[in-house]
């Protein structure tokens, strides 16, 4: 069994700040980082496959209840979450750090004069999910636990001036949320692929540099995760940064499990992408 190993020298924050204008993106297949036998190692485990900001949710695949993330927050209770933007309703749910995510996104398109935006949807539990599949049918919604609102991680963006593909924000977004980890997840040329029909107003939080590589190559979610387990490692230069992502294959034997090997004090994101494999990032910026 092949071992991966992940040497980084400095501390790291992979969840970045968003960049303000387009990225030049350089992806080098199968890129390799320096081994160092003498770091400490991280054993990943099964349940890690089902929870990260990689998981893919879809009509064939349920997320696990480990998938959602343990800072759901209700926005109409935390003002300062809540600056720029309206919200439909006086109680939507979501992840508190997709929430700050979001309102960066929403002070940076501020700033371009584009302001109007609004939350109409964020997580859903399982029973809301439920009644809400048997009053809209199959055609309009999903089964619980096959819906991204589920996970928490989504969130369908209004704008108050109008219909959102028809408004300001709508061409903002499209232009400039994948440089704060938001993609577009059911456009209107994937729906083969996606399996749901062109939503405009659906937006998923994967981080950085996922987004931007999504963009780059005009993947979806689906596309993005056959290609990172078809090559097996990448390296990314996107915003000033270099970043190593590797696919690293989950169900082997216990005693063949692979290892990330991390110095000590360094931080790392391991994300599981829901079928059969983790997805480990690692900044390189300063050690290549």
């Amino acid at each position: 069994m092949k071992k991966w190993w992940i040497w980084v020298s400095m501390f790291l924050v992979l969840s970045g700040c968003g960049f303000g204008e387009e990225q030049d993106v350089k992806i080098t297949v199968d890129a390799k980082i320096p081994i160092d036998g003498t770091s400490p190692s991280l054993q990943l485990t099964r349940k890690q496959v089902y929870t990260g900001s990689l998981v893919l949710v879809n009509k064939e695949r349920k997320l696990h209840k480990e998938a959602v993330p343990n800072d759901i927050i209700d926005l109409g209770v935390r003002d300062e979450l809540t600056k720029g933007f309206e919200l439909l309703e006086s109680s939507i749910l979501l992840s508190e750090k997709v929430a700050r995510k979001f309102g960066e996104m929403v002070e940076a398109a501020a700033k371009d004069g584009v302001h109007d935006f609004r939350i109409s949807s964020g997580y859903r539990d399982m029973s809301d999910q439920e009644q809400l599949f048997e009053e809209k049918g199959e055609d309009y919604a999903l089964p619980a636990g096959h819906s991204e609102h589920n996970l928490g991680l989504s969130l369908d963006i209004g704008s108050t001036s109008g219909p959102i593909d028809q408004s300001a924000e709508g061409n903002w977004l499209k232009k400039n949320a994948w440089n704060y980890g938001f993609i577009l997840r059911y456009p209107k040329d994937k729906t083969n692929i996606t399996g749901i029909q062109y939503e405009p107003w659906h937006f998923r939080y994967v981080g950085l540099p996922h987004s931007l590589i999504m963009k780059e190559k005009d993947f979806v979610l689906e596309e993005y995760l056959a290609y990172l387990k078809e090559q097996g490692s990448i390296q990314v230069e996107a915003g000033g940064e270099t970043y190593q992502i590797i696919y690293v294959p989950a169900y082997v034997p216990v005693s063949k499990q692979p290892k990330v090997s991390i110095p000590s004090g360094s931080k790392y994101d391991v994300s599981g992408d829901n079928i059969d494999g983790y997805i480990v990032t690692v900044l390189l910026t300063n050690i290549l």
